[in-house]
């Protein structure tokens, strides 16, 4: 082949070896060019000959596959992580599906319905990872056979209403050892917001919420005690949720002093009563009125009153308002007007003529709070319920197990 002289016949060379080596290396090319917009060489490919992209799912079950002795109130629930939840399904020894609800996301699936004591509960389903492929889901696990199961009461019932210094009250018929995982399935919802915290008493038979401070008049309250399926002691089990929803009235404070013997009520901030009183006798510590914020726990138009140690039994009075289970009430006694708002000689109660009793009496709910200030003997743990308000903030949020 002849080509051209001089400078032409050096390009026109050139370009004849790059010709040459551009179809050299195609020819030799064992891969085909793919471009990032699904083209193979100009020529479209078909997305499932693409190179795959993303992740297998993977799929946690709680309580794990094979797990036994599980507690009912724990979490029941299937998390995906790269990828998610497409069919679940946890069924009962019976074949009956369980209730429950997949997350926004379809990341997660929880149950929305108790679990039974001593079964046998199945996963069935799939997840579809990133990858697009399915994972199965699958396992058992079986829930324990307690020994024992054991019920709660709560002091508050629903739609009452009670004063400002209201504590809540769960108690169970004996001994709390797994304290902190009874306290976490217990919640208090407040409008407006308050704040509060638990408190183990009574020899860990009883746990108390109470707020930092004297509640707002008004506000509404919701207490859930989900204890159902939650160990409580060695074998011991929770036997069913409680709740109560409820309401604070308005703000009544009653501040008493043995040594004025006179009790005022403080009624939204206002003053509306002041009435002569004969507190405890004050020689004998056995019958002092106790110092300490007390509160009113319930009311009886009469109760019979009997002290053994004091050598009376059944002694009726009207009007009668407890505020403390350690024996003292605010009542009314006609027998020992002469000595209201002069002397104190009664074996701890505050005792007001029948006529000032019923006023008080008329006018009080559970939950306000009675101030006694100025006597010899405070009011302690060993009062029994409700002493709640004897504690400082630091020490009451100490008493919490988590």
């Amino acid at each position: 082949m002849t080509f051209g002289s001089g400078k032409y016949k050096r390009a026109t060379a050139g370009a004849v070896l790059g010709l040459v080596a551009a179809l050299t290396l195609g020819a030799c090319s064992s891969e085909p060019t793919v471009s990032a917009s699904g083209t193979q060489g100009g020529v479209p490919v078909a997305p499932g000959n693409q190179a795959p992209s993303g992740q297998p799912a993977k799929v946690t079950v709680q309580p794990a596959g094979g797990a036994a002795d599980v507690a009912p109130g724990e979490p029941v629930q299937i998390t995906v992580a790269e990828g998610t939840v497409k069919t679940v399904t946890l069924t009962n020894p019976d074949g009956k599906q369980v209730a429950g609800e997949p997350s926004a996301d379809k990341k997660s699936w929880k149950t929305t319905e108790q679990l039974g004591y001593g079964k046998t509960y199945t996963w069935s389903g799939e997840a579809t990872g990133t990858d697009g492929k399915p994972a199965p889901i699958s396992g058992s696990f079986t829930t324990v056979k307690p020994k024992r199961q054991q019920s709660a009461s709560l002091n508050v019932g629903d739609g009452q209403t009670y004063g400002i210094a209201m504590p809540i009250a769960l108690t169970f018929p004996g001994r709390v050892s797994d304290k902190a995982a009874v306290e976490k399935t217990l919640s208090v919802e407040t409008t407006p917001k308050t704040e509060g915290s638990w408190a183990w008493l009574d020899g860990d038979t009883s746990v108390h919420w109470r707020p930092h401070e004297y509640f707002k008049p008004g506000t509404t309250v919701k207490v859930n005690a989900k204890i159902y399926g939650v160990k409580i002691g060695e074998g011991t089990y929770g036997k069913q949720d409680v709740s109560a929803a409820f309401t604070i009235g308005r703000s009544q404070i009653v501040k008493g002093d043995p040594t004025t013997h006179r009790m005022q009520v403080i009624r939204d901030g206002a003053q509306i009563a002041d009435y002569p009183v004969s507190y405890g006798l004050d020689s004998d510590p056995g019958r002092v009125t106790h110092s300490g914020t007390h509160v009113v726990m319930s009311k009886q138009s009469t109760y019979a009153m009997s002290n053994p140690k004091y050598h009376y039994e059944n002694v009726v009075v009207p009007w009668a308002v407890r505020i403390s289970n350690n024996g003292e009430f605010i009542h009314g006694l006609a027998a020992s007007i002469w000595a209201q708002g002069k002397k104190n000689i009664s074996h701890g109660c505050l005792n007001l003529s029948p006529t000032n009793a019923k006023e008080y009496f008329d006018g009080v709910l559970p939950g306000d709070p009675v101030e006694i200030t100025g006597s010899t003997q405070q009011l302690g743990p060993k009062d029994g319920d409700y002493n709640d308000w004897t504690y400082d903030w630091a020490s009451w949020t100490k008493l919490s197990a988590v």
